[in-house]
């Protein structure tokens, strides 16, 4: 029996455009204007997204048709 793959706690850009289906620049772009996910930016300079806050994101940006 194949179990579920994992989900990660925590995301890389790669793994959240991928995800939301946009380039690394509409990412960032959103980023710079704070229309992103919530970010951690780690000590090295990585910048991760909880897919918790990933979860939030997307139902507040939900459209209610």
């Amino acid at each position: 029996m194949a179990s579920a793959p994992k989900m990660r706690a925590m995301l890389t850009v790669p793994e959240i455009c991928q995800e939301l289906g946009i380039t690394r620049s509409t990412f960032y772009d959103w980023r710079l204007k704070r229309r992103a996910p919530r970010c951690i930016k780690l000590p090295n300079g990585a910048i991760r997204v909880r897919r918790a806050d990933l979860e939030i994101w997307l139902s507040e940006h939900e459209d209610a048709a």
